[in-house]
């Protein structure tokens, strides 16, 4: 069985990663999309996630399939925070704690994944590039925190169990975090 691929047509492209609209209200570069009733990126990548962080390997067939292979990536490094909290108010101040903390993009030493990304080419791209991440870090934190803790403000086992999952045998945190 092939893993999912993401179905959003991409229009801006940072590097070779698309920048997809979201739906958000976390400022930042992101285009908003606006009919709430279609899924962005983080729909999508939260709807295939459980699927996906099985897969060793993955085609990247679009650049939108880059930002789904961050997006599982960073969902993954969430739900290894998560695991650690014991109610939604805590686990969203840890969210909001990993989304500005510091990060490595494409072309810089300690991303993981500089074989399929490519870098920026420009820095005023580069800065778009981070602050588009740093939204998006911050919407994935908030809808991640609300799958595992739902409405009763108990952490879901159906959703921590995944977190000690390494999607394409990678993490976004350097080893031993």
């Amino acid at each position: 069985m092939p893993a999912y691929h993401s179905s959003i047509p991409c229009s801006t492209v940072v590097g070779n990663t698309a920048i997809l609209p979201l739906k958000t209200r976390f400022k930042g570069p992101a285009p908003i999309q606006t009919n709430e009733q279609e899924q962005d990126i983080i729909d999508e990548a939260l709807y295939y996630f459980k699927a996906n962080v099985f897969f060793r390997t993955y085609e990247i067939k679009s650049e939108s399939d880059r930002l789904l292979i961050y997006i599982t990536l960073y969902i993954t490094e969430c739900l290894k925070k998560l695991q650690k909290c014991s109610n939604k108010n805590q686990a969203q101040n840890e969210m909001i704690t990993l989304a500005l903390s510091r990060f490595d993009i494409p072309g810089e030493p300690g991303f993981p994944l500089n074989s399929v990304y490519s870098k920026p080419d420009t820095p005023a791209k580069a800065d778009l590039f981070k602050n588009y991440l740093v939204q998006l870090r911050q919407e994935i934190g908030l809808r991640v925190c609300g799958k595992v803790f739902g409405e009763d403000d108990k952490p879901s086992k159906w959703w921590l169990c995944f977190a000690k999952k390494k999607f394409m045998d990678k993490s976004l945190s350097g080893p031993g975090q």
